[in-house]
């Protein structure tokens, strides 16, 4: 990233009026240091020189003081709009990564970039704020306050003016040299914060399952040599920066010396005033500030500027065309699925592979196969969150990467392996009618909400919860097994009105009692008129299907391969 990215005033609007406010107080702000540099060279000159009293310079005293209170007004005001501006921009980002990540589909999260772009979403993007509150003031200051003062210092005296010229180029050349040292230390520490919230993330998805073979223990040492490690590289950086920074304080302050001394022993030969060394003494450091805090801050910004690095590269990520065309009325429509074949993510292979079957309205279709063959992926492909890579999805004859999505995902339905629910009360989470959802706490559910939980099960469930169906779920449906979430998004799909529904293996973390219920309730989905599609392994499920399909997968041929 440049020390001002375009693509951050391109993504990110917030950053653009806050560049341009930090540019007039910059600008404000260098005619205010000038002021006071001279309101001070001519105060103490000629109480020095000439003896004046406290009388005699009172106007330059009030001036000066007004100078200060407004050079710290004009600050204050800087600062207060840059952890606005920098609240903004950070939510502005941070939105867009996580829009156009769910838009680019499950598949490239699959990959793992899903548990990096989940660590830059939450952690990462929170370093952005040193960049813009520290170390982008500080850039425009340099551009504003650095070239006012050196003119007038030139205007002063041009000795010291030319002492400037020489030395302020080799702070710059030390910033390169810091810096490149300092980025790869940065980058190195967000790497391993990002395999650290990758182990967390896994170890929290996979904790029951530990707890119930009592290994919930096990990744403990891996977790906490991630930490040792995010530990040593953070520490690390911090030590560069301090080094960095004691080199270019000792730079700007060997080059501030060299102006002092010049100016001073013209001063005692009388080749210059007093009130004009006064006045370069004062601008000297100033000339330099600015320079000198940019290689301060710097160290403070590099993280947040690799985050946002990344943050462009996932919005910059190719989304897949829109179709347009509406979707056709799914209770009455076909869905022909035509030589589909997906290539399976970091393997050489097709899953599935040439894979051609019917979906005719108020049917039930199992999809069989064994583990790998691409049974969900092909689910993925018929809900379009899947481009096929050879092959087409037809509705009626129109292709589903023509159709626009929003209308066919109103219409369909779709239970996941592990089914997510949102955070609410369970009633909220059933999506039921607006009359059901905004019944009082403590209602007794409709007929129609207690048939559908007594056909799959929930009715049980419900029956033990505290509060029924006013129960309060926390996020995916924390409060429940994952076996009752199952029923849930059941019990809600028997409720919706969606022509299609699609199961992905809705048995699999469920008894021989349940699965008896969720076959019942897939039984009365298909008598209401209903399309079924079910991903399934047990013998059971497949016998209530009116279609079988098996998937299978292949290994890609070479042009398929180079392709």
């Amino acid at each position: 990233m440049k020390p001002l990215d375009p693509k951050l005033l391109r993504y990110a609007a917030p950053a653009r009026g806050y560049v341009l406010l930090t540019a007039a107080f910059g600008i404000t702000t260098a005619g205010l240091v000038v002021a006071q540099a001279l309101l001070i060279a001519a105060t103490l000159a000629p109480v020095v020189s000439a003896g004046a009293t406290l009388d005699d310079v009172s106007g330059h005293l009030r001036w000066l003081a007004g100078v200060v209170v407004a050079r710290a007004v004009v600050t204050g005001l800087q600062e207060r709009y840059a952890h606005r501006a920098a609240t903004r921009v950070v939510t502005s980002l941070r939105g867009q990564v996580l829009a156009h990540a769910a838009a680019i589909g499950p598949r490239w999260l699959s990959t793992g970039r899903g548990v990096d772009t989940v660590t830059l979403a939450t952690r990462g993007l929170d370093d952005l704020e040193p960049y813009l509150v520290r170390y982008l003031p500080q850039l425009l200051l340099a551009v504003t306050v650095t070239p006012a003062t050196l003119v007038v210092v030139l205007g002063l005296d041009w000795i010291s003016a030319v002492i400037i010229i020489v030395t302020i180029p080799l702070v710059p050349v030390f910033m390169i040299l810091v810096g490149q040292l300092t980025q790869s230390y940065s980058e190195r520490r967000l790497a391993v914060m990002q395999r650290l919230g990758a182990q967390v993330l896994d170890l929290l998805a996979g904790l029951p399952t530990l707890r119930a073979f009592g290994r919930e223990r096990g990744p403990v040492a891996r977790v906490r040599e991630l930490g040792d490690a995010y530990t040593r590289s953070t520490m690390s950086t911090l030590r560069v920066a301090f080094l960095s920074g004691m080199v270019l304080e000792l730079l700007t302050t060997l080059s501030v010396a060299l102006v002092a001394v010049g100016v001073g022993l013209r001063l005692v030969y009388g080749e210059v005033g007093l009130e004009t060394a006064l006045a370069v003494l004062v601008l000297a450091p100033e000339v330099y500030l600015p320079i000198r805090q940019i290689g301060v801050q710097f160290h403070a910004s590099t993280d947040g500027i690799t985050a946002a690095q990344k943050a462009f590269d996932v919005i910059e990520e190719p989304l897949r065309p829109q179709g347009t065309v509406t979707a056709p009325d799914l209770a009455r429509a076909t869905i022909t699925v035509d030589g589909l074949g997906v290539d399976a993510p970091g393997r050489d292979l097709r899953a599935p592979a040439g894979l051609s079957l019917t979906i005719r309205p108020g049917r039930m279709v199992a999809l069989t196969g064994p583990s790998g063959s691409g049974k969900t992926t092909t689910v993925l492909a018929l809900l379009g969150l899947v481009s096929p890579d050879s092959g087409s999805v037809r509705v009626d004859g129109t292709d589903l990467a023509d159709v626009d999505l929003a209308t066919w995902w109103s219409q369909v339905a779709w239970l996941p392996q592990r089914s997510t629910l949102p955070p609410g009360t369970l009633r909220e989470a059933l999506g039921v009618a607006e009359a059901e959802r905004t019944a009082s706490v403590g209602a007794p559910a409709s007929e129609a909400v207690t048939r559908a939980m007594r056909l799959t099960g929930l009715d049980t469930v419900v029956s033990t919860l505290p509060d029924g169906l006013d129960t309060v779920l926390g996020q995916g449906g924390v409060g429940l097994s994952v076996g009752q979430r199952q029923r849930v998004a059941l019990t809600a799909a028997l409720l919706g009105e969606e022509p299609l529904v699609v199961l992905d293996e809705p048995t699999a973390h469920l008894d021989a009692l349940a699965e008896d219920q969720v076959l019942g309730s897939l039984a009365a989905l298909r008598d209401a008129g209903r399309t079924v599609v079910v991903v399934a392994h047990r013998p059971s499920l497949v016998e209530l299907a009116d279609d079988v399909v098996e998937v299978a997968s292949a290994p890609r041929t070479r042009d398929e391969a180079l392709a």
